[in-house]
């Protein structure tokens, strides 16, 4: 059966109870297979092992000066984006050739790798952010949380073209999962008189490079 987006009905934001002013999007967040933990966006916190494997709750309060909630639940979560009049939205609402009886399939989606989606699967169907953006004109603010290079730029440049012609901030993240360790040892390698010990921190600076405030 085609992978559905684990919180699709939530993709659309149909269900805020406020106005956002920032939108943040990210990929996609597969339903299958069953070890799929994430109990809301980006919400697959630490690996099976209990290792971190994605640093989105760590760093983003701290953009607002607030403390890490990566330790916490979706209902604070939520009340953190509402305080912040934040929405969270991914690109991809499904991939209607992915087979949940292939193995092969199960085990690209279980990596949560975007290269994988990218490469090996051919019919993806894509959140019209276009459509949130005129549903949501309060939204001035919008971030993809990883860099837009092939696959992924053509789906992300429909979005820079909104934020041109409506005069909103689009910008990219660095991701917040572990594929930044690789800058991450990039900077420390080049500024050795400065270095960063810690990934989240260094996510963090990044961020803030390109934050709206």
């Amino acid at each position: 059966m085609p992978c559905p987006h684990k919180f699709r009905d939530q993709l659309d934001l149909a269900q805020l109870d406020y106005e956002p002013e920032t939108l943040i999007v990210g990929t996609f967040n597969p339903a299958w297979p069953a070890e799929n933990t994430a109990r809301w966006f980006y919400g697959r916190t630490h690996d099976a092992q209990g290792h971190r494997s994605n640093n989105f709750w760590e760093v983003l309060p701290q953009v607002y000066d607030e403390g890490s909630l990566i330790d916490s639940v979706p209902v604070e979560w939520k009340a953190f984006c509402r305080r912040h009049r934040i929405a969270i939205t991914d690109l991809i609402a499904g991939i209607a050739d992915a087979d949940e009886e292939n193995p092969e399939h199960v085990n690209w989606l279980s990596g949560y790798s975007d290269q994988q989606l990218a490469a090996h699967f051919n019919k993806h169907e894509f959140v019209d952010i276009g459509a949130i953006l005129q549903r949501y004109p309060t939204i001035q603010h919008i971030y993809l949380t990883r860099g837009a290079w092939g696959f992924w730029r053509q789906r992300w440049a429909p979005v820079l073209a909104v934020a041109l012609r409506e005069g909103k901030y689009a910008r990219t993240l660095l991701t917040p999962s572990d594929w930044a360790r690789i800058q991450h040892r990039l900077y420390n390698r080049q500024n050795p008189g400065q270095t960063i010990a810690k990934l989240p921190d260094f996510i963090l600076m990044r961020w803030k490079q390109v934050w709206h405030f």
